[in-house]
């Protein structure tokens, strides 16, 4: 990636949303490594920021005063806060949406922040084809969670001029403290892989949540990212074949896969469900998630991040994915 030096962060203040997430967490990680002053916002649990020097603002995205202390004094606001789950749509848009607007009206009114990040997702472009999208493809979201950010991405436009944002589209996340993908890598340690059609073909943008963050930084007050979208994937496309034999492989084990026909998607997330409301959990794999499979774009290209940020991901699956699963097995969670 561009060169960065842990000078540009020095004593900044950086307010993060969803510092206890995944990537959150991870981005916190990279920003106290700069010697960044980092404060999240937290509703209770601190989760992965537990011991860490990190100033915590009890609250949510729906709390005025809490959003205000956040922002106050802050230089860059990076927004990874977000519903990835829910049963009813009228969820992702009171915290996808209606949230990020609260946070934008917060930083608008401290007219202290240089720059905010706001992280979306590349469900909101929803069907894109079968083939890799970029920046230029339009917006039809498939899923609930996909139409939320959509709707984010078009609410935040009515900030552009008056202070400076950057969306970006991350496709799927992996790395250590993930825990929805999470769930095909147990299913690969008990020595069965379930993937959907022949998995031969690349099929799906995946980014290590390392290469993630450095990209969101490299984002950071470059003026040339300042109301544009960027999609920031791995290094290249990958099949699903390949995840299984990167993680066979770092496992060290023997996997039988197990073809899941493309009409048996929806009934499998029907049942999860099902299953979700006896252990009263909502499953990551559920009817949304079966549609995006199905019909929503799964590969997009960073093409334009790198041209404009100098975005290089440098992390290969076979090397992500056994960091991956030893965090997994030393953690008990496979």
């Amino acid at each position: 990636m561009m060169a960065e030096t842990h000078s540009d962060w020095a004593d900044r203040i950086v307010f993060v949303t969803g510092g206890t997430g995944f990537v959150g967490s991870h981005l916190v990680d990279a920003l106290l490594d700069r010697g960044a002053r980092v404060r999240c916002l937290v509703r209770t649990d601190p989760k992965w920021l537990t011991d860490l020097p990190v100033e915590m603002i009890e609250g949510t995205l729906h709390d005025e005063d809490a959003l205000a202390r956040g922002v106050q004094g802050a230089s860059v606001v990076v927004h990874m806060a977000g519903r990835t789950r829910a049963p009813v749509r009228e969820a992702f848009i009171r915290d996808n949406v209606e949230g990020t607007i609260h946070l934008m009206e917060a930083v608008a009114k401290a007219g202290t922040v240089e720059h905010t990040v706001v992280a979306s997702s590349l469900a909101a472009v929803g069907s894109g084809g079968s083939g890799i999208v970029d920046e230029t493809t339009p917006l039809k979201p498939v899923s609930d969670y996909g139409y939320s950010k959509a709707h984010m991405e078009e609410a935040l436009q009515a900030w552009y001029d008056r202070t400076p944002v950057t969306i970006i589209r991350p496709p799927a996340v992996y790395g250590p403290r993930e825990t929805d993908i999470l769930t095909f890598f147990q299913s690969v340690a008990r020595g069965v892989c379930p993937i959907v059609g022949k998995g031969s073909a690349d099929s799906l943008s995946l980014v290590h949540a390392r290469d993630l963050v450095g990209g969101i930084l490299l984002s950071v007050g470059k003026d040339v990212a300042v109301g544009q979208t960027y999609f920031m994937g791995g290094p290249a496309q990958v099949a699903w074949n390949q995840v299984r034999d990167a993680a066979a492989a770092a496992l060290d084990r023997r996997v039988l896969t197990l073809p899941v026909p493309r009409a048996a998607v929806p009934l499998v997330g029907r049942v999860s469900e099902w299953i979700g409301r006896l252990t009263g959990t909502y499953p990551p794999l559920n009817r949304e998630k079966a549609r995006e499979i199905l019909e929503a774009a799964l590969m997009c290209s960073s093409d334009k991040a790198r041209e404009d940020l100098g975005y290089t991901p440098s992390v290969k699956l076979e090397e992500g994915i056994r960091e991956t699963l030893t965090w997994y097995r030393e953690q008990g969670w496979i």
